[in-house]
């Protein structure tokens, strides 16, 4: 495909992903393709794909439908498929959908071009869903998976010399993604990550922290968020490496999270750290000592919860009882009485029964999370989960889920309310999509709010103070005031 072609590429699912759909486009505008927004006008679409809930592929299978009747329109359009539903279910994508051009996995962002030449090449569908190969046995489970090298995948992010730092490499000019580790070691029993990221990888400290300085001071970013599937565990998987010479002194610099963390906010000019998702197994107290003594790294934790049933918990394999759970969070709050956490809890796992569920609705009751993400639980096909007898029906399910929402909805406008009339320093992200001269801005909590600017594109990426009159139960309202 020649330079100056167009393409248009969308992101389902999580922040791992859309850092991975910021590499896609910087390759290829790197390589004279052109993005468009509009669908179109595209001679190549490509769908970075999440398998974590079914809705997910489902939301996927409907686009298809809709990318076919492009294809028929223009038979000369690029169809492309990657991620994770890509790496779990490529067979099936072959099989059902035959005008797909190219299916390809989460270890071949780096090889996206070689795989692209490949089709125009040959005419034939391509499906590459292979990497470097990782042979380990974690929790009893031998991984032999192809995974992708972490080195690779930060050397796809421009460096100082680059022109510009492009919105779709993980960044909107002055907020960074920045993987530190990839895929997991878990296996929690209803998760598919393991299966479609590999065993976990982290990515150097030194690596880390060069990106870092780099974007700050050749790209004016103000925020990082570290990624990960369980960020806490941050360098366990150095232990098993065999390093020599320099490369090894660089690597001990930071062995945990919690030295990587304190490396970080020691940035100079780097205004906010963020981090997810965190494992409550491994939040360690070195974790809270490094966020309580540093400005920079916002006192938010997303500290995800699943169930409140130790029996559930126990069968979902998450290595933690809820007595750990509720020591942790009070021992955060105790040393940040001020931090937000928010939680996800997933409805209706296999086994779950009625007094299950109330012990995880009086757990939320109890600990008031500032905000939930809430799912019915989906079976993922290759998970220990799915092979679990399941006797609730869904309509029993929905019911629990209705009553869970209702509960932590009234809770987080509760908590939000708290913050009617006080002041807040709120980094300025843009403007609200509905109304004109209404901008969005996020505390360091990580709640939204919108206020309004007589001169608002002048504010994006700055601080401001916000005065916060009014809230809702997902966002504030406020007005911009003096320091």
């Amino acid at each position: 495909m020649e330079t100056g072609k167009k393409f248009y590429i969308e992101t389902f699912g999580c922040q791992m992903n859309e850092f991975d759909s910021g590499r896609l486009v910087f390759i290829l505008e790197g390589n004279g393709f052109i993005r468009t927004e509009n669908i179109n006008y595209a001679d190549m679409v490509i769908i970075n794909t999440c398998s974590v809930r079914k809705k997910a592929e489902n939301r996927l299978y409907g686009h298809i439908g809709n990318l076919k009747i492009l294809k028929n329109k223009n038979p000369g359009l690029i169809i492309c498929i990657g991620g994770c539903t890509a790496q779990s279910l490529r067979d099936k994508i072959q099989k059902d959908f035959p005008f797909v051009d190219i299916v390809f996995g989460t270890a071949n962002i780096s090889s996206f071009l070689p795989i692209l030449e490949k089709r125009l090449k040959t005419g034939r569908i391509i499906c590459d869903t292979t990497g470097i190969e990782m042979t380990r046995t974690i929790n009893g489970h031998t991984d032999k998976r192809k995974t992708e090298n972490c080195k690779e995948m930060l050397q796809s992010i421009p460096e100082c010399n680059e022109n510009n730092y492009l919105d779709s490499s993980g960044t909107d000019g002055f907020k960074s993604l920045i993987p530190v580790t990839v895929g997991c070691n878990n296996f929690c029993s209803y998760c598919i990550v393991p299966y479609v990221r590999g065993s976990e990888r982290s990515v150097a400290c030194y690596a880390v922290l060069n990106k870092i300085k780099k974007l700050v001071e050749c790209h004016g970013v103000v925020e990082v968020t570290l990624l990960g599937q369980n960020v806490n565990s941050y360098g366990m998987d150095f232990k098993t490496r065999q390093y020599i010479g320099s490369e090894s002194k660089k690597r001990r610099k930071c062995m945990n999270f919690a030295q990587l963390l304190d490396s970080v906010a020691a940035v100079n000019g780097l205004k906010r750290i963020r981090f997810m998702t965190s494992h409550p197994k491994d939040f360690s107290d070195d974790i809270i000592k490094v966020i309580s003594e540093n400005k920079n790294i916002c006192k938010h934790i997303h500290l995800p919860l699943q169930a409140g049933s130790d029996k559930i918990l126990t069968l979902m394999n998450r290595k933690y009882l809820i007595k750990d759970y509720i020591s942790l969070y009070e021992k955060i709050k105790t040393i940040m009485p001020d931090c937000a956490i928010t939680t996800d809890i997933i409805v209706g796992f296999p086994g779950e029964e009625e007094a299950d569920f109330l012990k995880t609705l009086d757990t939320v009751k109890i600990l008031r999370f500032n905000r939930a993400f809430t799912f019915i639980y989906s079976p993922r096909q290759g998970t220990a989960a799915e092979k679990l007898e399941d006797k609730v029906i869904f309509s029993e399910k929905k019911k629990w889920f209705s009553e869970l929402v209702r509960v932590q909805n009234r809770i987080s406008f509760e908590e939000n309310a708290f913050l009617v009339g006080k002041k807040f320093e709120v980094l300025v992200e843009g403007n609200d999509k509905k109304e004109k001269g209404l901008l969005k801005g996020r505390l360091e909590n990580n709640n939204i709010v919108h206020f309004y600017s007589d001169n608002p594109g002048k504010n994006f990426g700055k601080f401001v103070f916000v005065k916060i009159t009014g809230s809702k139960t997902f966002y504030l309202n406020g007005e911009m005031a003096g320091k």
